[in-house]
C-alpha cells in the first residue's frame, strides 16, 4: 500500500467512526410534530403558545393540609409512659414511716406533727394505670394531675387522717412531639402550652439545617401523614398550623428541582434559586440558547399540568418576540418542569458542512505528511 492509499485508509477509519452526525436535540418543528402524533397514540398533549396573559398559568398552590385538627388538651394530661412523683401528706397516724418535712424558718403555720412520704416515681403502664400503695391500681391515663391527685387521696380517706397529695410529672411522654430530621436538636420535645405551632417546634428544635426552599416538613399524626414545603410552615400560609401531643415531625432535604436539556449553555437538572422563580430566571441560569445552534424562537417548558398533574402540556415561548420576555417574567416555575431549548432549522445545513469538514481533515492532514515524506 503505498503512502496515499495509507491517507484515504485513515480517512475511511475516521468517517466509520462518525455513523451520525451530531445533534442538540429536535427542532421547533419536530416538537410540534411529535405531539401532534402523540395523539394517535393516546397521549393527548397539549401546546400552548405564551403570547398573551391569560395563557399563564397560576402559581403552584401550596400542598393541601390533610391531617385532621384536634382539640386542644390540658397540658398536665397523663398519658401511658409518663413517670409520676407521688407524694403524701398526712397528719397524725401516718401510714407510711417517712418523717415530716424540715420547716423553713419563719414558715407559717407549720405542723410539725404533718408527715410526708414520696413515693418511688411510678410509670403510667400500656394500659394507663399505675399502683399506689394502700390505694391499689388506679387508671390514671387521660385524667389531669389534680384529679388523680384527688383520686389517690378519695383511696386514702378512710385509711389516713385527712391525706394530702402532691403529683409531679418527672418525665412526659404523652404530652410531647418528637423531632427529627434536618433540625439542630432532634429528639423529645414538651409541649409547654399545646398552643405550640409546628414553626414554633422546629425553632425549639434549635433550627434547621440548611434552606427551607430545600426541604419539607413531614408530620405524621396517628395513621395519617401530610409533606408541606418548610418555607411554607416558617413563614407562609401554615405558620398557624398547631402542633398535637404525639405528632412526629422529621425535617427531610428535597429540593425543588427543574432540567435543562437540548442547545442551552448547559445540560443538566438544577436546583430552584427561590420560590416563585420564573421561567427568564431559568432560561439565564441555562446560559441561553447555544449560539448558532439553539434556536431562541423555539424554547419549551414540558409540565404535567391541570387537576392532580395529570395533563401533559407543553408551553411555547418564543424570544424572538419582545412581549414574551415579559410574559416568562411572570410565569413561575414548578417542581420538575423541564426547560428545552430546541435546535434551529437553519443549523442543520452548517451541521452537514461542518462534518464533512472533520470527515476530511484527516486526508488532508495525512496527505500533507505524504508529501513532508516523499519530499
Amino acid at each position: 500500500m503505498n503512502l496515499k492509499n495509507l491517507a484515504w485508509a485513515l480517512a475511511l477509519l475516521s468517517l466509520g467512526a462518525c455513523t451520525t452526525l451530531p445533534s442538540s436535540g429536535p427542532t421547533g418543528g419536530q416538537v410540534k410534530e411529535t405531539a401532534i402524533e402523540s395523539e394517535m397514540s393516546g397521549l393527548d398533549i397539549k401546546i400552548v403558545p405564551v403570547d398573551a396573559v391569560a395563557t399563564i398559568p397560576p402559581a403552584a398552590p401550596p400542598i393541601e393540609w390533610q391531617l385532621p385538627e384536634l382539640d386542644r388538651q390540658p397540658t398536665d394530661l397523663i398519658s401511658a409512659g409518663d413517670v409520676l412523683s407521688i407524694t403524701i401528706f398526712e397528719a397524725g397516724v401516718s401510714l407510711f414511716s417517712g418523717n415530716a418535712p424540715a420547716p423553713m424558718p419563719g414558715a407559717v403555720g407549720f405542723d410539725p406533727a404533718v408527715r410526708a412520704q414520696t413515693l418511688p416515681p411510678r410509670r403510667v403502664d400500656d394500659e394507663g394505670f399505675i399502683d399506689v400503695p394502700y390505694a391499689g391500681r388506679l387508671n390514671v391515663a387521660g385524667s389531669t394531675l389534680p384529679q388523680v391527685q384527688v383520686k389517690i387521696r378519695e383511696s386514702l380517706k378512710s385509711l389516713s387522717q385527712d391525706p394530702q397529695v402532691l403529683i409531679n410529672r418527672e418525665q412526659v411522654i404523652g404530652n410531647s412531639v418528637i423531632v427529627g430530621g434536618e433540625v439542630m436538636n432532634p429528639g423529645r420535645l414538651v409541649l409547654e402550652t399545646n398552643q405550640e405551632t409546628l414553626a414554633d417546634i422546629i425553632a425549639l428544635s434549635g433550627g434547621y439545617r440548611g434552606q427551607p426552599l430545600d426541604l419539607v416538613l413531614n408530620v405524621e399524626r396517628g395513621e395519617s401523614h401530610a409533606k408541606l414545603r418548610l418555607g411554607d410552615v416558617m413563614a407562609g400560609p401554615y405558620q398557624e398550623l398547631r402542633a398535637f401531643p404525639g405528632d412526629r415531625l422529621t425535617v427531610i432535604p428535597e429540593p425543588l428541582m427543574y432540567s435543562i436539556l437540548g442547545a442551552s449553555g448547559r445540560v443538566q437538572q438544577m436546583r430552584f434559586t427561590r420560590e416563585g422563580m420564573t421561567v427568564v430566571e431559568a432560561i439565564s441560569m441555562a446560559g441561553g440558547p447555544l449560539e448558532n445552534v439553539g434556536d431562541p424562537k423555539s424554547i419549551f417548558l414540558f409540565r404535567y399540568a391541570g387537576p392532580g398533574g395529570t395533563e401533559p402540556t407543553v408551553y411555547h415561548f418564543n424570544l424572538l418576540n419582545a412581549p414574551t420576555f415579559f410574559l416568562a417574567q411572570k410565569f413561575e416555575l414548578r417542581d420538575s418542569d423541564v426547560l428545552y431549548f430546541s435546535t434551529a432549522e437553519a443549523n442543520q445545513p452548517r451541521k452537514v458542512i461542518q462534518t464533512v469538514g472533520q470527515l476530511f481533515a484527516p486526508i488532508v492532514t495525512v496527505t500533507a505528511a505524504v508529501g513532508t515524506i516523499q519530499n
